[in-house]
């Protein structure tokens, strides 16, 4: 829990710079607000039933669906564009596999009430300051357009099918194109040629400008493949500008999102040192979401972080630091009628944001430094009678065994100096 709330700490910074508000959203909602919204896979993973008031409600699967109800539930409250971001536990009733669970939490950010690409880029430019602010390493923000993948099935006269067809598309790395085009085939009807061009057009590779000439000449067909690759064009252009590296954010025609409510930008982020684990960010655009709950149109667009997937990640790549408490001093109880002294150092930390704990009972020493080193506590504090009548302090630090003798007035000035040097060394 400890790593889990640092990372969701970092996201509620990240998120608050960029000027979006915490909302929070019922983890039941009726089933009909849930139903047919992430499609036919969505809903077979609900966790579903009739409660006590014979009201047939369900576990949200997400928290963008919960979003676009709220939203059109408030809009007149809160106006447009509204930017909320929503940190909270999600179900869906799949089988659990690496990075992959029943139970998890998303770190989801939004904005709703504009159509502007000026939101879709600020939406990248979040999930980028937001990894590299957790320091995951090198990573990867790869983006697609739901119309560039339209104006390429309309093209092949299947835009009918899309829904289908992406949702296969969507499982490509997972299953492979045998299994990808056997599925499109039976869910979509597509034939084998068909699928093939599909999966060929998703397997195209290159610079993002070759990438992007490809697919304007494979779409030129289709007016909205045409202006969904400018949308592209502008978006790599002006990530450039600012100064985002290119190894940070490619064109994947592959990346479909197997969520039926996108319709614009789409994207998946990948750990460069652990790429098999999947997207650990993404998102998109959905502008028809909100409309299922209003008259008014409400385009939004937004992402995810998926936290508990980029926590197994990091463990696996040994990147997540083991610790068992927060206390950065342990204060031990030498003298067992000098608490109210100990207590009173301790408060003295508190008040300087230094993390500490006073041993609960006067056991042997060696005792309350072994508790110190298991919970990996990397200062311990240490004051007999002796140290009492003499004024001063021992400052031990437990990772390189060396120990200071302080006096009482420089002992706070001491213990945060030692740990800033800690801290340093780590970094």
């Amino acid at each position: 829990m400890i790593p889990r709330l640092q990372i969701i700490e970092i996201a509620r910074e990240v998120y608050s710079r960029y000027g979006f508000s915490p909302i929070d959203t019922p983890a039941l909602e009726y089933s009909e607000i849930l139903l047919g919204k992430g499609g036919e896979e969505s809903d077979k993973q609900l966790f579903r039933f009739v409660d006590q008031g014979e009201r047939d409600v369900a576990m949200r699967f997400d928290l963008t669906v919960p979003f676009a109800r709220f939203a059109a539930q408030h809009i007149g409250i809160l106006g447009t564009p509204f930017k909320r971001y929503h940190i909270a536990p999600v179900w869906r009733g799949e089988r659990p596999a690496r990075g992959r669970f029943r139970e998890f939490i998303q770190c989801d950010f939004d904005t709703i009430g504009t159509e502007s690409l000026a939101a879709d880029i600020e939406t990248l430019l979040v999930v980028h300051d937001l990894l590299e602010k957790l320091e995951v390493g090198e990573f990867t923000i790869r983006i697609n357009h739901r119309q560039v993948l339209n104006g390429l099935l309309e093209q092949l006269g299947l835009l009918q099918h899309s829904s289908a067809v992406l949702r296969a598309l969507d499982k490509l790395p997972k299953i492979g194109e045998a299994a990808v085009t056997e599925e499109m085939n039976a869910t979509a009807g597509i034939s084998a040629e068909q699928a093939t061009r599909v999966i060929a057009f998703a397997n195209i590779e290159g610079t993002r400008s070759e990438v992007l000439a490809q697919a304007q000449e494979m779409v030129s067909g289709s007016e909205s493949g045409r202006v969904a690759c400018e949308a592209l064009t502008e978006i790599i252009s002006t990530c450039d500008r600012i100064g985002i590296a290119e190894s940070r954010l490619q064109i994947d025609l592959s990346i479909a999102r197997g969520l039926d409510y996108y319709t614009g930008l789409i994207f998946e982020t990948f750990l460069a040192d652990l790429p098999d684990m999947g997207s650990i960010s993404s998102g998109g655009r959905y502008d028809n979401l909100a409309g299922l709950y209003t008259k008014q149109k409400l385009s939004g667009v937004g992402g995810s972080l998926g936290l508990d997937r980029l926590l197994a990640a990091l463990q696996e790549l040994g990147r997540c630091k083991e610790v068992q408490t927060t206390s950065q001093v342990l204060i031990a109880r030498f003298v067992e009628d000098r608490l109210a002294d100990y207590q009173r150092l301790s408060r003295q930390l508190h008040a300087q944001g230094i993390a500490s704990e006073v041993y609960p009972e006067g056991k042997n020493l060696g005792k309350q430094l072994k508790y110190a080193d298991r919970k990996k506590i990397p200062l311990a504090v240490i004051a007999g009678e002796d140290e009492f009548q003499q004024g001063t302090w021992q400052i031990k630090n437990l990772q390189r065994g060396e120990q200071l003798v302080v006096a009482e007035a420089e002992v706070v000035g001491v213990i945060q100096s030692e740990l800033n040097k800690l801290s340093t060394s780590t970094t």
